[in-house]
């Protein structure tokens, strides 16, 4: 980020800094220009020139980790959104490869209570810009790969399955499942013509298809070709977090708008509050969020409910800190959990507990309420019960969403 670069030009001629107080130093005035925090010289007093040595060298840094520190604890404060100078435009690309499209979810772990989702790779990365996205780390930024020859992988996919268990396979952890529409490739049928076969083709997968995009356009013109087995899902967050956090998404009211078309088409739909962001103000935006859902939607006709929180992977780390942006999405306080970086675990649980009983009146509706890759020691406090493992999890949220799609569908 200039301003970053341009703070560290500033500084680092100062004081003779050892290779690991710059490294830090680069950190903390990346992190804060991208939150906002005007450049160095305006804010920064350099220490006394009584100071030698070592002290000198503290007393320079603890006003900056300082800031950087309290920061992070605060939480978001969102202002006026600055434009994103590195966002490269998508090349779109037609590939014919042999590779295998249906995998595990590629942020899965286990040593979080995980739902086993299998994944299918419809498309590689996504058109919009969330800056806390993980996938931005395992593609190539602005390249979005499309598969001419997807109909043959999706038929290699149908040889490896079991025709007697249910699979729970989603589409939205490579790309977004609706921003594309029936995207045309080089077969005679475009993208969601494809999946919608391989559903219809197999009533044992339950497919999801989870977006944050409002474009229902050809499912609206071929309702009468989805089968039962198909759940269309949103992810949800209050404006403020929408409109600063996930670029070039539909906003709240087109999200919801485009949930409830679907409702109204009788599709079963679902929702992913996820991730759940720790801001001030956020726990009455949050709470407006859940009302607006309860109000525009029935529980008899909404599958499942999922939460969770900001979660990274070091590479995701990385990628985030290093692009020429404005977010505040790392405005946080980071602890390691399990591998990975998120809130600590007390924040979790306030979140998670609240949004669970915002929704007390969905509560034994058959509405599957769950945790995405959270610590199973959270499921006890948040919702009164816990599984013992990934597959007990995994066998009762299958059987729950099966269950649920037959009953919308009769």
């Amino acid at each position: 980020m200039r301003q970053a670069d341009e703070d560290l030009d500033y500084i680092t001629p100062l004081f003779p800094f050892t290779q690991g107080e710059r490294e830090n130093l680069k950190l903390w005035l990346g992190e804060l220009a991208q939150w906002g925090f005007p450049p160095l010289h305006e804010w920064w007093t350099p220490p006394s020139e009584r100071l030698k040595g070592k002290d000198l060298r503290k007393a320079a840094l603890k006003p900056i980790r300082d800031a950087w520190t309290e920061a992070g604890i605060e939480g978001p404060e969102w202002t006026a959104r600055l434009p994103s100078p590195d966002r490269i435009p998508p090349v779109f690309e037609e590939i014919k490869d042999d590779r295998n499209i249906l995998g595990s979810c590629p942020v899965a772990s286990v040593k979080t209570r995980c739902c086993n989702l299998m994944t299918l790779d419809a498309v590689f990365r996504c058109g919009f810009d969330c800056s806390y996205c993980s996938i931005q780390s395992f593609y190539s930024q602005g390249r979005i790969s499309f598969h001419g020859n997807l109909r043959e992988k999706l038929r290699a996919v149908e040889k490896t399955l079991d025709r007697e268990r249910l699979y729970h396979i989603g589409t939205g952890q490579s790309s977004d499942s609706l921003m594309w529409g029936n995207y045309q490739t080089g077969s005679d049928q475009g993208l969601l013509e494809e999946l919608i076969d391989f559903a219809e083709r197999n009533p044992r997968v339950i497919l999801e298809l989870k977006s944050k995009s409002d474009n229902l356009t050809w499912i609206e013109r071929n309702r009468s070709a989805i089968p039962f087995n198909v759940v269309f899902t949103w992810s949800l967050n209050p404006p403020a977090v929408i409109s600063h956090e996930e670029r070039g998404t539909a906003s709240l009211e087109h999200r919801l708008g485009a949930a409830r078309k679907a409702a109204d088409m009788g599709l079963p739909v679902g929702f992913h509050f996820h991730p759940m962001v720790h801001y001030r103000g956020g726990r009455e935006d949050y709470a407006a969020l859940f009302a607006r859902v309860q109000a525009l939607f029935s529980p008899d006709e909404t599958v499942l409910v999922s939460l969770g929180t900001l979660t990274f992977i070091k590479p995701v780390l990385k990628k985030i800190r290093s692009r020429s942006f404005s977010s505040q999405i790392l405005r946080m306080p980071l602890e390691e959990t399990a591998g990975k970086f998120s809130y600590p675990r007390q924040v979790k649980e306030d979140l998670f507990r609240f949004a669970y009983h915002s929704f007390e009146a969905w509560h034994d509706r058959d509405v599957f309420f769950y945790l995405c890759m959270e610590d199973p020691e959270l499921w006890e406090p948040v919702f009164g019960k816990s599984y013992a493992s990934n597959e007990d999890f995994e066998k009762d949220m299958l059987e729950s969403y099966y269950k649920k799609l037959r009953k919308i569908s009769s």
